[in-house]
């Protein structure tokens, strides 16, 4: 509303304005005066309808853009006044003058603006620093605060470094928090909760991170993108961001990993009791689980579902979804 007022405001100030200096030239076969009115009030309805455009221009992209004109301004004064010592036609050296300014302009603004996420002096969240005390950066994304373990890691001090939260990424929570859905509105609470616990440490350094990339729309191509910038980390548990992001070059610290690798080590041939729960998905299988989780897939144990055996194990089965064992029973040929 206050901008409405505003722009209702300057329209008014432009009629005024106009009809005041059309006065000025009044002549009694022209009522300048009149004309004068509807020339400002065409002109404030003209740059009324250039501020709504802008609105959709990034500042990021503008300070770049600007950035770049003035730098492209300065290399053509340096490299006119160089030439102007070269004797020439005054005309000559005008033209020449010209020339090099749009070059330039369009040069600088053009680089700035194809470089503009490299302009780390408008991010507000990054310090000065020396370079032997280059601070390390960790983004956070929306999975592994509802994930929730990131405030109990950092708590063990295993991970240094800055956490930086995206804005982008606490909308997205927002409206996890707010949705209809019973279950995501649960799960979006709970990671509010879980910042508020994160900020509230005071042996974790927690940034807001006010960047953001209009021109991309998903929330994962945003966390790369700016990870990039930061030249920082990805801390998740998406399996795809994680696999995307390093594609990208982006480093990634993935929980899920760091939780399977503090796993016990189970080797092929090694003994383990178990009770079979459910069917397997194969013929004859069946499935059983370890006390963290993991599965286990028993080859002809279909016909054992709720006995505690032992059983061998044949391989093991390790990615960042997560860790599957295979065994068979022991004595196999004895239990039939």
């Amino acid at each position: 509303m206050t901008i409405i007022f505003v722009r209702v405001f300057f329209g008014f100030l432009s009629v005024v304005a106009g009809y005041y200096i059309g006065s000025i030239f009044i002549t009694p076969d022209i009522q300048w005066h009149f004309i004068g009115a509807i020339a400002g009030l065409v002109l404030s309805l003209a740059l009324i309808s250039a501020e709504i455009f802008m609105r959709k221009v990034s500042i990021r992209n503008l300070s770049a853009g600007i950035a770049g004109l003035v730098f492209g301004i300065f290399m053509s004064w340096i490299l006119t006044t160089v030439i102007k010592l070269v004797p020439m036609n005054p005309e000559v050296y005008f033209i020449v003058q010209i020339i090099l300014t749009i070059i330039f302009c369009y040069l600088g603004m053009a680089i700035a603006l194809r470089g503009k996420d490299e302009f780390s002096l408008i991010i507000p969240y990054i310090k000065f620093e020396r370079r032997d005390q280059e601070e390390q950066l960790i983004v956070l994304d929306t999975s592994v605060i509802i994930d929730g373990r990131v405030s109990d890691i950092c708590q063990t001090k295993f991970i240094s470094g800055r956490l930086v939260i995206p804005r982008f990424v606490l909308k997205e929570l927002q409206q996890v928090a707010d949705s209809q859905d019973s279950l995501k509105r649960n799960r979006g609470r709970r990671g509010l909760d879980i910042l508020n616990k994160i900020q509230k440490s005071s042996s974790i350094d927690v940034k807001i991170a006010e960047e953001d990339f209009p021109e991309l729309t998903e929330v994962d191509s945003k966390l790369i993108k700016l990870a990039k910038v930061l030249s920082g980390k990805i801390l998740t548990n998406d399996y795809n961001l994680n696999k995307i992001a390093e594609l990208q070059g982006v480093i990634v610290l993935n929980i899920n990993d760091l939780a399977n690798a503090l796993k016990p080590v189970v080797l092929p041939g090694e003994l383990l009791p178990v009770r079979i729960t459910k069917e397997g998905k194969e013929y004859n299988q069946g499935v059983a689980y370890l006390d963290d989780g993991t599965m286990v897939v028993v080859d002809n144990a279909r016909y054992l579902i709720g006995q505690t055996l032992d059983v061998i194990v044949t391989s093991v089965l390790q990615t960042s979804a997560g860790r599957m064992i295979f065994a068979k029973i022991e004595n196999d040929k004895k239990k039939r």
